[in-house]
């Protein structure tokens, strides 16, 4: 009997993704840098491309064809988000332009109007900048404390830190579902149901969470959770805001102009019932139907498979990490089948530069990340000044990691020949 392999999932999208097959520096393109942004497959390629050659307008003003088409297309995209999220309403979901935005929108819109001097807002070490800047602002206008959850020693969310900083001056709980960095996976779910038992609300960072795995708002109970389409296999230019409805009923609007308004006076202005209360202007609507595309090319393939993948190359990638004795990764160790943390690694290899590293990686058509990856205080908390990233995606093979380790040994042995 002739047993037939079964197809690896990246061997059968990877056709989806034409920049899979460009080269660089005069080698194939080996594209590991998917924390920082995804590849966009064809489907999702053609449906921005669809909509400006085909039915460009805008949306929601019009009774033409065009628009109407358009309003379609923009506002079925929002139900495909919803469902993806297993948000209660399609109401709860919000168009941004990215995670950073939505963010933005509560602490400006919730947090503005509930923070007052001595309120305390708790958030983690490892958050990007998106998640701590904002909050720095809302604690300077309103008077409220930041106060930090530490790691563990396996560098993840200390849960047992967070229920002894916790109380009921808590308002707010900010923290992050996939460190980008560390690449563990917060306790979201325990984080919600503490935060909530003190009266606090919570926010969710799923940026590198919604793109790898089944994300479930209702499950969570967070109050709100934001994500980017870009590390979705959508464009940039489009992320989105879930919030729990109730909650954006009482939020003021963020911006004010067109869309979001019900109706106009010279002296004063009623607003628009949820979503379009919050999106004000016009939206990125050939984004927003690429998103639902991206959605739709996901979902099509299934979230558990995405995950199934992902955790396979981790274990692997982790494997073989493990034979440069130069290398030190952060973060939690995954365990045997890759599971327990993302598919990504931030790592050092001794007195060498993470952009050295970088740069003679291009050099042999492997893609990564250097730097501070918008986690400088992370960073410092870790007593390191940079990392180097190798971040993985459902469309990445096993014979991509090891033509990248390859090379990585090979970079550091010429670097140690020249500091030896």
């Amino acid at each position: 009997m002739t047993l037939i392999q079964e197809k690896t999932l990246a061997s059968k999208v990877r056709g989806d993704f034409p920049i899979l097959n460009e080269k660089v520096n005069g080698k194939p393109l080996i594209y590991l840098d998917n924390a920082a942004t995804s590849q966009k497959p064809l489907a999702v390629l053609n449906a921005w491309r669809d909509y400006y050659g085909q039915y460009n307008a805008n949306v929601h003003r019009g009774a033409h064809t065009l628009s109407a088409k358009a309003t379609d297309a923009y506002e079925g995209a929002r139900d495909k988000v919803a469902a993806f999220v297993n948000a209660a309403s399609r109401q709860e979901i919000v168009y941004t332009r990215n995670a950073t935005e939505a963010i933005n929108l509560v602490a400006y819109s919730w947090g503005l109007s509930n923070l007052q001097a001595g309120d305390e807002i708790i958030l983690s070490v490892m958050e990007h900048h998106s998640n701590l800047v904002p909050w720095q602002m809302m604690a300077q206008r309103t008077g409220a404390v930041l106060k930090f959850v530490e790691l563990t020693e396996t560098n993840e969310f200390d849960l047992e830190q967070f229920k002894t900083l916790i109380s009921h001056k808590t308002k707010l709980v900010s923290t992050v579902h996939v460190s980008n960095t560390l690449g563990c996976i917060s306790p979201v779910k325990e984080i919600c149901k503490i935060a909530h038992s003190f009266g606090a609300r919570v926010l969710i960072d799923a940026c590198q969470s919604v793109p790898h795995m089944i994300v479930d708002v209702q499950a969570i109970d967070c109050d709100w959770l934001v994500a980017s389409g870009h590390k979705m296999c959508a464009p940039t230019g489009i992320g989105f805001l879930y919030g729990k409805l109730d909650l954006l009923r009482e939020m003021p609007p963020f911006f004010g102009g067109g869309e979001m308004i019900a109706d106009v006076f010279l002296d004063y202005s009623t607003y628009a019932d949820l979503p379009h209360k919050f999106e004000a202007g016009t939206p990125a609507i050939g984004e927003a139907i690429a998103l639902g595309a991206a959605i739709d090319y996901l979902s099509n393939i299934g979230m558990d498979k995405i995950h199934a993948c992902e955790a396979e190359l981790t274990a692997y990638m982790f494997q073989q990490l493990r034979q440069i004795p130069e290398i030190k990764i952060y973060g939690p160790q995954p365990d045997s089948n890759g599971e327990g943390r993302a598919a990504l690694a931030a790592f050092t290899a001794g007195e060498i530069h993470p952009q050295d590293l970088s740069t003679l990686l291009d050099q042999e058509g492997v893609a990564i990340r250097s730097g501070h990856h918008c986690t400088q205080a992370l960073h410092r908390y870790l007593n390191v000044s940079s990392t180097a990233r190798a971040s993985l995606y459902f469309y990445n093979t096993r014979e991509e990691i090891d033509v990248f380790v390859k090379a990585l040994k090979e970079t550091i042995d010429f670097f140690g020949g020249i500091m030896g």
